[in-house]
């Protein structure tokens, strides 16, 4: 049977994953057992996706990323070059705590920049914007940007990825799509 997947003949596949159709995993990468990557993903040069992780659609994972057990990705995320996910809180060589993995959630279309880390046990919200080089350490509500180590809230951004600016009434226009945005109580919602 045919692969409805490109994998490069460097990348290593493990037994027992399911690939969607259209994903692409390049060079010396390897997709651990028991993973799902879904349709029109693409995994870059030496990635590790490591056993029960889950990618949505359309997830894009740039080069020299490890995403480990506990990790789940919703569609449409962006992983940035060589940004750290980590699945145990306190790691140590010695100690065993296989079963003790903290799970973390990447919402739809949240992006994280190169060289961010990305503390176990914590939700990055949906569209969420993670600088290049923060260092997350707690709950990342949706559309929000955050920057720094540690990672503070600095503003809003729009599902198109620019920053947005509220007026009086708590109103925003995303100036690329034109789609407008109500912040209310340290919330937004997309207006309809």
């Amino acid at each position: 049977m045919m692969e409805e997947y490109f994998a490069h003949e460097s990348a290593v596949i493990d037994a027992g994953c399911r690939i969607g159709k259209g994903t692409k995993i390049w060079h010396f990468s390897h997709i651990m057992a028991d993973c799902e990557l879904g349709e029109a993903c693409n995994i870059g040069q030496n990635v590790v996706i490591s056993p029960g992780v889950r990618l949505g659609k359309n997830v894009k994972v740039q080069n020299n990323v490890s995403i480990y057990t506990g990790v789940n990705c919703e569609d449409d995320v962006f992983l940035g070059p060589s940004m750290v996910f980590t699945n145990v809180i306190n790691p140590r060589s010695h100690v065993n705590r296989k079963n003790e993995y903290a799970k973390t959630t990447v919402r739809k279309g949240a992006s994280i920049g190169a060289n961010a880390t990305i503390v176990c046990g914590n939700e990055i919200g949906a569209y969420a914007f993670i600088g290049a080089g923060a260092v997350v350490t707690k709950e990342v509500l949706p559309y929000a940007l955050v920057v720094g180590n540690p990672a503070r809230q600095i503003g809003w951004i729009s599902e198109f990825g620019h920053r947005l600016t509220f007026d009086e009434q708590g109103i925003a226009k995303c100036p690329e799509s034109q789609e407008e945005y109500k912040l209310e109580d340290k919330k937004i919602e997309k207006i309809k």
